[in-house]
């Protein structure tokens, strides 16, 4: 008896000691963030003679926060975001602000999207031209993508045991078929009847990209990797049809070969590189550098920061992630959320114009309906203007085509004009793996639609077939009447097919090729607005509530990526399998993405 109480009591000490150290643990990280907030809302003091410090190396999102926080240890290091709108603004900020001498570009590494990173790149090109402050990168490592934003600059250097990435574009798609095979499930993917290019459900149904896929995918990455290399050639002042040849040989395996061949301007450890941007922005050799990183200069109050005002207001409403029913979430655009937040645009008499930023791969086509209808009432009362981010693609383009005017990046994924439904079949595996049955009853044919655990049955096929073509139908209407195109001409360029920003230009889906500023400027143009100060929708969530948002997505983020490593993206196409299979009513939504890398 004396020995169990005393290994009762041991337990039960230590079943305190360790709720103590989880609470001073909980309250120590509350005291961390509340401090770091209140560090954090203090105006930024930039001091004479400093230089703007851009490192893109954390999650760059389309709107950025007011009150930015970080937390620097375990899973939640890099969850704080930086936002594009912030990135810009702090860029043209900088072009006017006497205290900044130049912009030094670190580029260990950045995490972004090809259209967002050429919509910064343009804007660093603008500072160069506008401001004449000289702009310096320096990287240990150039990939391609952070190779391209370093082309901005008006010199680039790498360090000495470095390397620069120059080999060509790729595409790497995953299929499933061959395991779901082994597991004896089948998966009934059904896409409209025309939809030749929809090619989601293939991920799931086939073990290599079908010759419809192939053709979009090879019009997709050569259009982008043509479009890299006129970039590059046209600042690096080499010849496209050279730079392609230093690719398709692998001519850079050493950081002086990019020296030699005119792709970068020298090769420096980062401590000479510093000496060098002192010498460039005439700064004092003798002297620290003085720099101010892009959060920080956030709050830096300048001078012609109000360079527009007046009553008049112009709404900014971002959708930036998938298409789902009911409240925003992170990464996932909310059609109640969304349509309130364009409701409010709509209704308010003060605000002239809406710029409706696009992000997203698509998703619910009821979703994407509810949204097109508010973006239509909109456009019936005040110009709507889309600006089109990485993605505007199948949902993504179904709630962009009702504006007044699109602009796209020229490597914005777009058009996507398709829509499908998929069903799993699990009795196979249950049966044959697990050794599980199913028997029941039903009142009447259809009860069991959608039922998992059989194969889908021919009648069932054609009504869900149906539900798909009409949806199509619908969706090529919306397109026709907003894009004010033939329906015949819709339905050539739609059939599930993905367009770059630069080639949907071409066939009539964007009308300007242009970022979120040159939205910003068309919608005040088409409301005849010279003064007007910039409203954004939807509401952001209180800081406390972020947090705790964030704290759960980066904290299942990091733990994927240490337990799976590089399998994380299977447990991505598991998760999109969920998704789908548990999202109500016909998809509208993009297989896949694309990354310079």
């Amino acid at each position: 008896m004396r020995q169990f109480l005393k290994f009762m009591l041991a337990s039960m000490l230590g079943t305190l000691l360790i709720g103590a150290l989880l609470l001073i643990i909980f309250f120590a990280t509350i005291a961390a963030i509340g401090t770091a907030f209140s560090l954090d809302r203090k105006p930024t003091k930039v001091k004479d003679d400093s230089v703007l410090l851009v490192k893109l190396d954390r999650p760059i999102v389309d709107r950025g926060r007011s009150d930015q926080f970080n937390l620097d240890f375990g899973p939640f290091k890099d969850m704080s975001r930086l936002g594009l709108d912030q990135v810009l603004k702090n860029i043209d900020k900088a072009e006017r602000d006497d205290h900044i001498k130049g912009l030094f570009l670190d580029l260990s590494s950045i995490d972004m999207r090809t259209a967002t990173l050429e919509e910064i790149r343009d804007k660093i090109l603008a500072f160069r031209k506008n401001s004449g402050k000289p702009v310096i990168a320096y990287s240990e490592f150039y990939s391609q993508g952070t190779y391209l934003l370093a082309t901005a600059a008006d010199e680039i250097y790498v360090a000495p045991q470095g390397d620069l990435d120059f080999r060509g574009l790729r595409t790497n798609m995953m299929f499933l078929k061959g395991m779901f095979d082994k597991l004896d499930i089948d998966v009934e993917f059904i896409k409209g009847s025309n939809n030749r290019y929809k090619s989601f459900g293939e991920t799931f149904t086939e073990d290599r990209m079908t010759p419809a896929n192939r053709e979009q995918m090879h019009a997709l990455v050569f259009g982008i990797w043509e479009h890299y290399l006129d970039l590059v050639a046209a600042q690096r002042r080499i010849d496209r049809v050279q730079l392609n040849s230093i690719a398709e040989k692998l001519q850079v395996r050493h950081a002086q070969d990019a020296v030699d061949l005119g792709l970068a301007d020298g090769v420096m450890y980062r401590d000479q590189v510093l000496e060098r941007v002192k010498e460039r922005m005439g700064l004092d050799p003798e002297k620290e550098m003085k720099s101010v990183e892009l959060a920080a200069y956030t709050r830096a109050p300048v001078g012609g920061d109000d360079k527009v005002g007046g009553k008049a207001k112009l709404a900014v409403v971002f959708a930036q992630g998938s298409i789902s029913s009911g409240e925003s979430e992170d990464d996932v655009i909310g059609s109640t959320t969304l349509v309130e937040a364009l409701s409010k645009a709509r209704t308010d008499t003060s605000v002239k114009a809406i710029v409706l930023r696009v992000n997203s791969p698509g998703g619910s086509g009821l979703a994407s309906d509810m949204i097109w209808r508010e973006v239509d009432l909109a456009r019936q009362s005040k110009p709507v203007v889309v600006s089109m981010g990485d993605l505007a693609a199948s949902g993504g383009y179904y709630i962009s085509c009702a504006a007044d005017r699109i602009y796209a990046e020229p490597t914005t994924i777009t058009g996507s004009i398709g829509v499908f439904g998929m069903i799993p079949n699990f009795k196979g595996f249950f049966n044959n793996k697990l050794g599980i049955t199913f028997d029941g009853l039903k009142t009447n044919e259809y009860a069991d639609l959608f039922d998992v655990s059989r194969p889908m049955r021919p009648n069932e096929r054609e009504v869900i077939q149906r539900y798909v073509d009409d949806f199509y139908a619908t969706f090529k209407q919306r397109v026709a009447e907003g894009r004010h195109l033939d329906l015949a001409m819709v339905d050539s360029i739609g059939r599930g097919r993905v367009w770059t920003g630069m080639d949907a230009q071409k066939i009539g889906l964007v009308d300007s090729i242009g970022g979120l500023e040159s939205a910003i400027a068309g919608a005040a143009g088409l409301a005849h607005l010279d003064k007007y100060r910039i409203v954004k929708y939807p509401e952001q969530k209180e800081l406390f509530e972020q947090i705790l948002s964030e704290l759960n997505t980066e904290a299942k983020s990091w733990v994927a990526a240490q337990v799976f490593g590089t399998d994380a993206e299977l447990l991505d196409r598991f998760r999109q399998m969920r998704e789908a299979k548990r999202t109500i009513g016909i998809q509208a939504r993009m297989p896949f993405d694309i990354v310079i890398d």
